[in-house]
């Protein structure tokens, strides 16, 4: 009977253990000036009691700037979300990524569904993408370092700023663990500088900054859990850097040039499980700029979500060392991506998908599968062209080669032709296949079906 017993408390120490939810307060001085009232929102363990989140005000969308709402919690096990609209008339509720399947319950003004697997969500109220909720269900942050370890710099609950205003930075040296808990903000850009062996880990906010983390000519390097709210410039701004990772952040960005990720001369890259709201590129990939020297190749992108309110989801090549005979980009696998919004009015600017080659860069072996992409305002599903871009380039691109696209899926009315284009027989692009497209739940099988507008000095080009 003992024994009977000694079994039942493991196994229920076991589930209560496996069933975890934590809440984190907003410093005293953001709980006003930061507050977006469109939305009520609660969580709760299933059948337990609901507990309040605060909706933060991020800010989306360059081209008409506009407050949407965004919350964030931790938990293990299983939750149920309530949702109140505030204001108006709840006629439609979609929830997106739509590959997820979240089909909520809708009473009246009140949302409801439950989770049971961290995600990163659009709760979208009759069609409103500008001023939706971004809800962050955040796996629970284990093997928390120690606040008291010489080797962490620790962001505790609060609101933090540097001292040497108006810099507005934290330098961050070799061999330290930052650690940004939940409740914390941080009002400034954490600066990793010539440094080796630095984690940057934990569930808060980086709040308004120059830029969010820059590294700089550094090594081994992870990014893993922040939020980041509406910097100037690039959320992850890397230059020069071997051993990048960088893992479940939150993006959102409004201003010109407020890119996502951002990697120059940047080689052994891991982007894994991050949300990326912003309003030019949400990642980008380029070989020499600025001060920063040298190819960029080995990168895994996979199992996030994309939005670019302006600009590209993805874009590759455009910036090189052309005085020196440019670059090479390579090895670069994109996978298990959905992309939310393309809105870009510039063609140049165009494509889910873009290898824009310059700079006397070579750009090869790029790898895109399981993208899933859903209706955009406007731009294209893919552009792959070698090119010579007057405001940006120094001399057209070397070429294009070995580009793979499969199992792409694009459900929608609004996308534009894609572009394949070479520039010359010198600068061609060579051995695209496209294995396994399917347009509003149509298998294309020709090129004539695939809806490209295909250029000249191209080198096999296959659909099948």
């Amino acid at each position: 009977m003992r024994h009977i017993i000694w079994i039942l408390f493991i196994a229920i120490s076991s589930m209560l253990h496996a069933q975890e939810l934590v809440i984190y307060d907003v410093p005293g001085g953001l709980k006003y000036s930061a507050h977006n009232d469109d939305f009520t929102v609660q969580v709760r363990q299933a059948g337990g009691d609901w507990q309040d989140l605060f909706e933060y005000n991020v800010q989306v969308d360059l081209d008409n700037v506009q407050n949407a709402s965004m919350v964030s919690f931790d938990f293990s096990g299983k939750v149920e979300i309530q949702v109140r609209k505030n204001n108006g008339t709840v006629n439609s509720v979609q929830i997106r990524p739509l590959s997820l399947g979240i089909v909520p319950a809708v009473n009246g003004q009140v949302i409801s569904f439950s989770l049971s697997e961290s995600n990163k969500l659009s709760l979208e109220v009759n069609g409103d993408k500008l001023h939706n909720l971004h809800l962050f269900a955040n796996p629970i942050l284990k093997d928390k370092p120690n606040p008291d370890d010489p080797n962490v710099i620790y962001f505790g609950p609060g609101i933090h700023q540097p001292k040497d205003l108006p810099g507005d930075v934290f330098h961050i040296p070799s061999g330290k663990t930052v650690y940004i808990d939940g409740g914390a903000v941080i009002k400034a850009k954490l600066l990793v500088d010539h440094a080796h062996d630095v984690k940057i880990i934990g569930h808060g906010i980086i709040w308004q900054p120059e830029r969010g983390v820059e590294i700089r000519h550094s090594k081994n390097v992870t990014v893993d859990g922040p939020i980041f709210v509406n910097p100037s410039h690039y959320t992850i701004y890397g230059g020069q850097t071997i051993g990048l990772t960088v893992r479940n952040i939150k993006s959102f960005s409004c201003k010109g040039w407020s890119d996502g990720i951002d990697l120059m001369s940047c080689s052994d890259v891991v982007i894994d499980d991050v949300f990326m709201r912003n309003s030019d590129d949400c990642i980008a990939i380029y070989g020499h700029r600025w001060d920063f020297y040298g190819s960029a190749r080995n990168y895994e992108i996979k199992n996030s979500t994309l939005w670019a309110d302006i600009a590209h989801p993805t874009n590759i090549g455009l910036h090189g060392y052309a005085e020196a005979g440019g670059d090479t980009i390579e090895n670069i696998t994109f996978s298990n991506i959905d992309i939310l919004e393309h809105d870009e009015d510039d063609r140049n600017y165009q494509g889910c998908m873009a290898i824009t080659c310059s700079d006397n860069n070579l750009v090869r072996n790029i790898t895109y599968e399981n993208i899933r992409i859903e209706d955009l305002q406007e731009g294209q599903l893919f552009n792959f062209r070698v090119v010579y871009n007057e405001k940006y380039s120094g001399a057209p691109g070397r070429g294009i080669e070995n580009v793979l696209l499969k199992n792409i899926k694009y459900n929608g009315n609004f996308a534009n032709k894609s572009e394949i284009k070479g520039f010359e027989d010198e600068r061609a692009v060579k051995k695209i296949l496209i294995d396994g497209l399917t347009i509003n739940g149509n298998s294309v099988k020709k090129i004539a079906d695939a809806n490209i507008q295909v250029g000249g000095f191209i080198n096999e080009l296959k659909v099948k």
